[in-house]
This record gives C-alpha cells, sequence and structure tokens, in this order.
C-alpha cells in the first residue's frame, strides 16, 4: 500500500514555516509497512486543498491532512475532505459539549466559530485530541475509481501542531492501521562515500541495483558525501532484511574502501572508531576551518579518548606560537602552502603528544588571501596535512563554493584522509 501526505497551511508555502510532521509520519508509517510515495503542501484556498484531496484519493491507498483543523474561516481540511470524498459533515454533539466544558475550565467564553470543530465525515471515526481542541478523524471506506473498480481508502485528518499530531498519530491511529492493514515489513540500509561523485557511483552501482526491482534504491548527494539508501518491503522482516543485505553486500563489494560506512555512521564516527581500534590519539592544527574540524569530532560522544584537542590557528603569530610553525617558513612561503600546512601537523602533534596530527590551512574567500606570498592564490585553494610516527603528507586541494562550503570541504577531505591512512 502506498501513502500520501498533505500538509495544510499557507505559512508552509513562506521562507519561515517548514512541515516537520509529514517527516514524523513517513516514519511512523514506514513501521507499518507503508511507503510514502507523495508528499504535497496546499495554502489555505478550498478549490487548491479540494483538487488536492482528489488526487491524492484517487492515486494513494492511504491520505493523511495534517493541519487545517482550527476554528477561523482557512481551517478548510474538513470541508475539502467532505466535496472530494463526496460526503457531508455532521456536527458531533459530544464535541460541541466537550469545546463548551474546555472553555469553561479557563472561565473563557467559547467563541461561536470553535463549533465548526465538530463537523465530522460522515462514516468517520473522531480521535480525541487530549492536547488541544481540534480532534482528529480516521475515515475507512470505499471508493469506486474510473475503472468502475471498488477501492479501499483510508483518510485520516490529524491537527497541524506537532504536540497534538504525533501523540494522536502514535495513539490512534497506528494501533488502527496495524490491525487491518496486511502484514508488511519494510527493512532499510544505507551506505555512505566521500568526495566521490554521484555519477561515478551510479555508473558502477546502477548495474547491480537494477536487479533488484522489488528493492528501492536512492542516491543522494550533499555535503561532499553521497548516500546509497535502500528500502524493501516484504511479508516478514526477515525477507525484507534478507533482500536488502544481499544487494548491500554486492555494492559493498564494488565500491570496496570507498564507502565509509554502511550502517549510517558519520564520517567522524568511522574516524574515530578507526582510532580507537588501533589505540591512537589525534590532535588538529586548524587555520581557514577556525575549529569546525574540532567541532565535528568533539560532537561524537566518547571523543575525548582519541580526540586529545589542538588549536585554531588563524593568525600567522598563533601558527608559530601554538603549533612551533617558524614565522620565517610562513613569511617564505605564505601560511597556505604545503610547507607550512606540513610544519603545523608536525608542531601540533609534537605539542600534543599525539598518534597523529592533522593540519588545514587555505584561503576560504570571498576575498583573496593575505598580502605577500598568499595574494595571488586562488579562493579555495586548500592544504591538509597529516603526521605520524613515519612521516608527513600533505594533499592541495582547490575547491569551489561559498565560503562555508569551502570551509565544510576542506574537513571532509582532513577526515577522509585520516580515515584512509588507517585503512
Amino acid at each position: 500500500m502506498i501513502a500520501e501526505i498533505i500538509a495544510v497551511g499557507s505559512e508552509m508555502l513562506t521562507p519561515f514555516r517548514q512541515d516537520t510532521n509529514s517527516l514524523y509520519l513517513t516514519a511512523g508509517l514506514n513501521d507499518l509497512g507503508v511507503s510514502v510515495a507523495f508528499k504535497t503542501i496546499i495554502g489555505d484556498s478550498i478549490s487548491h486543498l479540494t483538487n488536492a484531496a482528489r488526487i491524492a484519493i484517487a492515486r494513494a491507498d492511504i491520505v493523511v491532512f495534517s493541519g487545517g483543523l482550527g476554528p477561523t474561516e482557512d481551517d478548510l481540511t474538513r470541508e475539502a475532505a467532505a466535496v472530494a470524498l463526496g460526503l457531508e459533515l455532521h456536527r458531533n454533539p459530544a464535541i460541541i459539549t466537550a469545546l463548551y466544558k474546555r472553555y469553561a475550565a479557563r472561565k473563557i467564553v467559547m467563541p461561536p466559530n470553535n463549533a465548526k470543530q465538530a463537523d465530522i465525515l460522515d462514516g468517520a471515526i473522531m480521535l480525541e485530541n487530549k492536547n488541544g481542541s481540534a480532534p482528529g478523524q480516521y475515515l475507512d471506506t470505499t471508493i469506486t475509481g474510473p475503472d468502475g473498480q471498488a477501492h479501499r481508502k483510508i483518510v485520516i485528518l490529524l491537527p497541524g501542531p506537532p504536540s497534538e499530531l504525533k501523540p494522536l498519530f502514535d495513539s490512534q491511529c497506528k494501533p488502527r492501521l496495524a490491525e487491518t492493514l496486511p502484514p508488511r515489513y519494510l527493512a532499510k540500509r544505507m551506505l555512505r562515500m566521500a568526495l566521490i561523485p554521484e555519477s561515478q557511483v551510479d555508473a558502477r552501482t546502477a548495474p547491480i541495483y537494477q536487479q533488484y526491482a522489488d528493492v528501492e534504491t536512492t542516491i543522494l548527494a550533499g555535503s561532499a558525501e553521497i548516500q546509497l539508501h535502500f528500502l524493501c518491503a516484504k511479508p516478514t522482516l526477515a525477507e525484507a532484511q534478507a533482500r536488502v543485505d544481499e544487494l548491500t553486500e554486492k555494492i559493498e563489494h564494488e565500491m570496496d574502501d570507498a564507502i565509509f560506512s554502511s550502517h549510517g555512521e558519520s564520517l567522524e564516527e568511522v574516524v574515530l572508531l578507526h582510532l580507537g581500534m588501533r589505540h591512537l590519539t589525534l590532535a588538529a592544527a586548524e587555520s581557514c576551518t577556525g575549529g569546525l574540524l574540532a567541532q565535528r569530532l568533539t560532537a561524537i560522544p566518547g571523543s575525548s579518548r582519541y580526540f586529545l584537542g589542538g588549536a585554531v590557528v588563524y593568525s600567522d603569530s598563533l601558527k608559530t606560537t601554538f603549533a612551533g610553525t617558524p614565522a620565517n617558513l610562513i613569511a617564505t612561503y605564505g601560511p597556505v602552502s604545503p610547507e607550512v600546512a606540513r610544519s603545523l601537523a608536525e608542531g601540533i602533534r609534537a605539542r600534543t603528544e599525539a598518534s597523529l596530527g592533522i593540519a588545514i590551512t587555505g584561503i576560504a574567500g570571498p576575498g583573496p588571501g593575505e598580502p605577500g606570498p598568499d595574494a595571488d592564490k586562488p579562493i579555495g585553494l586548500v592544504y591538509v596535512a597529516l603526521s605520524d610516527s613515519e612521516g608527513t603528507q600533505v594533499k592541495e586541494f582547490n575547491l569551489t563554493g561559498d565560503r562555508e562550503r569551502i570551509r565544510w570541504w576542506a574537513t571532509q577531505h582532513a577526515l577522509e584522509f585520516i580515515r584512509r591512512h588507517l585503512l
């Protein structure tokens, strides 16, 4: 079975509000073996909402509305769903009584427009909302499609505030769905790769995943990494997991050590894991990234066992003071140079007595490098150096994008440098 989620509210069509309910609902539906095929955001327009409801009811088995159940004139979900389904609304006296009691307990006179919250679709089950005034609705019905056949449809209306939607969906919708839907279980896996083009990943893996029509494969690119998501639905979880695991095993064999995670771990988690397995420690000297690498590593619980710390050596004087880089080396080659990167990595390693020292220096922009040897060096030029007891390696990168992107990619290159070194 497939589902569609319709988020209702003009505010979510502005730059200031986001639809987060659909993420929660998708996770809950996936738990029941239901795939979400469509998500739609509709403003507070009765015609637009009715059209969207008609389309959703025609193409999805389960349609979940979030929002638009309040008392104001622009709360139109009930009305639109009724028109789309060809049903009438009836005013539920028990809800009216509950609303009056709710306002009386607060010593407030209930405005007349609150009464519309008691309008229920014919045949729908009212879902009590213990955290708000707008009840939800659950309708399990049959409609005749264009093919003349009867089709089962489940339509759910939920209030928009997450504090109301989440407990109502969990306590009253999921149990009903679990009782009536055919047994279906979803298995998921995710593979992650850093600093490899999306097209290259697809060219190498498509011949493999295309052989698994029953496994949905999605490739996501962003933040200097590629993610391969696999999703499979079967009557039992064991069947679904077996298919997903079989496919991921073949992908892992093809991509080999380009894959840094096969169960969703972040690159920084994997680096710390490798350090721990080898009983090694790490220290960092960061210039253009300003502590971003350290921040990523220290965001992982327990990282202090393997990441000792380091220094943000943004100014030339602190490169000398904190990492022991000679001032004449900086003056001769410039702070953005392989020579200085090498010295920073070796210096921070010696200063902290870490097993490995990592250094990042570069020009993140938006302006050019400082006057002197760096003046003509391009924006995006970054050097990363890694030092251990065997010696020091330096890599040069020419990164593109704005300042934020260059800084993030520089830390990604540093982490991947460490991971591959430890392999």
